[in-house]
């Protein structure tokens, strides 16, 4: 079936806004089959994913060892009960997911520390059981997160995402138990701005100056502290490292502050790693480059390579002080909770991503991309990069400070005709991110950025 049969049937069967068809027929393509970091349409056209689809296959696209997990145990058992009759694998995987959070951090949190796991099969859900087992641990109500976060639009996690576009059709069905206080900006090299015209000339990058950074913390964890006072707060909920919001680098004091206050204030610190866990960051998990232990992590995307398939995975002790031991009706579970194919194929992704090194090349392709990037220039626009291993971005803004939004758009459509998929981020649409599959090859990420500054020079003419 091809591109324009396949959005016509769409336009007629698919509940609409959902598929963004653009009126001139240049977005969207049609994805017919993936492989490593390529994919190809239903013409037949091949592309360089820079987006791992929404940072997904972190290994790869259809990864050889986590398609034959998957093919295997479909063969054997496809589908399980999940809270009443369990499957060895769920168990096999809530350890592993132990062993790779909670075990590897022990020496901050006491030697026999391990953690307990939720299944669920979106992020938002992970979110959502989170954020019932501050409930449940703390017996206080409101959370605090933060401007720009995304967690989700299931109707527990919309009251923590910010963002108005996706929050206010919805207002009057919330009970909106969440306060929002600014989130920090990285300083130094990790977000350099690039003046318009001087942009390849190093004397001319800048950055917040570090009195600056300073004193916005400070003004943040007033903020935190204000409403961590109050007697009903249980929980601060928090992106390491924001994606969807703009690709935004905190400085690493950031989360050692948020746990500070939450110790002292007697709430759990939830770190939402759905996008940044699994190495996207160039550690394994976001927090890790702060050095900081949550009391619960959110994971998903990344944890399966392509199977519906997140974790809440809390402290032990933390889990057990939250939720009671089942009395034959679970009072949080799902149909698919744990589902077999999702953890058998999950199994396969955390080998992979040791045996591949990925956490370690992502560290180090992030550096030279955003070596790479720092070289970009146009002469009417203000450039600003950001990021984090393979998780980068490029801000597009006019002289006067306010977004390019149209530009970057036009930018990531021309990049789609020419082989390259990216996909805007931030509230205005006006940051190029990369999150490409962290085993794409150097050559490859060095032609996405060419194909970038050749972008850049159409805006100018």
């Amino acid at each position: 079936m091809n591109t324009r049969k396949t959005l016509q049937l769409l336009n007629a069967y698919e509940s609409r806004n959902v598929t963004f068809v653009d009126p001139d027929g240049g977005w969207p393509i049609v994805w017919a089959k993936a492989k490593g970091s390529h994919v190809w349409d239903v013409e037949g056209r091949k592309y360089l994913d820079l987006t791992a689809a929404f940072g997904v296959a972190a290994a790869g696209h259809a990864n050889p060892a986590v398609v034959r997990a998957g093919q295997k145990q479909m063969a054997t058992l496809l589908h399980a009960m999940g809270d009443v009759h369990p499957h060895s694998l769920k168990a096999e995987l809530a350890r592993e997911l132990s062993r790779v959070t909670f075990g590897r951090w022990a020496s901050g949190i006491g030697a026999r520390a391990s953690g307990k796991t939720i299944f669920c099969n979106s992020g938002f859900e992970a979110v959502e059981a989170a954020l019932k087992t501050a409930f449940l641990a703390t017996s206080k109500s409101r959370v605090v997160a933060f401007e720009g976060g995304y967690h989700g639009l299931g109707y527990g996690a919309l009251n923590t995402t910010h963002r108005s576009h996706f929050r206010d059709p919805f207002r009057r069905q919330l009970r909106e138990f969440a306060d929002f206080v600014p989130f920090p900006d990285q300083v130094g090299p990790a977000a350099l701005r690039l003046g318009a015209e001087s942009q390849r000339d190093s004397a001319h990058l800048e950055s917040v100056s570090s009195d600056d950074a300073s004193s916005g913390l400070t003004d943040i964890e007033a903020a935190l502290v204000k409403l961590l006072k109050r007697a009903d707060v249980g929980a601060v909920l928090v992106e390491p490292m924001q994606a969807r919001g703009g690709i935004r680098i905190p400085p690493p004091e950031f989360l050692r502050v948020l746990r500070k206050r939450c110790d002292e204030f007697g709430a759990l610190l939830i770190v939402d790693e759905i996008y940044t866990g699994f190495g996207r960051t160039g550690r394994m998990f976001g927090c890790e480059h702060s050095g900081v232990v949550p009391d619960v992590i959110c994971l998903g995307k990344a944890l399966t390579g392509g199977f519906p398939m997140s974790a809440c995975v809390g402290r032990a002790d933390v889990m057990d002080r939250a939720w009671p031991v089942s009395n034959g009706e679970a009072i949080h579970t799902s149909t698919f909770l744990g589902h077999p194919v999702g953890c058998a194929m999950a199994l396969a992704q955390l080998k992979e991503l040791k045996r591949l090194k990925l956490s370690e090349r992502s560290a180090k392709l992030g550096k030279v991309l955003l070596a790479e990037l720092g070289r970009l220039s146009a002469k009417t626009l203000s450039l600003q990069v950001r990021g984090s291993g393979l998780m980068a971005g490029l801000e597009l803004s006019h002289a006067d400070g306010s977004p390019a939004t149209a530009e970057s758009l036009r930018i990531i459509k021309r990049l789609l005709h020419g082989g390259f998929i990216f996909l805007p981020e931030g509230e205005h649409a006006n940051v190029i991110g990369f999150t490409p599959p962290l085993t794409i090859s150097e050559s490859d990420l060095l032609r996405s950025v060419n194909a970038l500054a050749n972008a850049l020079r159409t805006v100018d003419t």
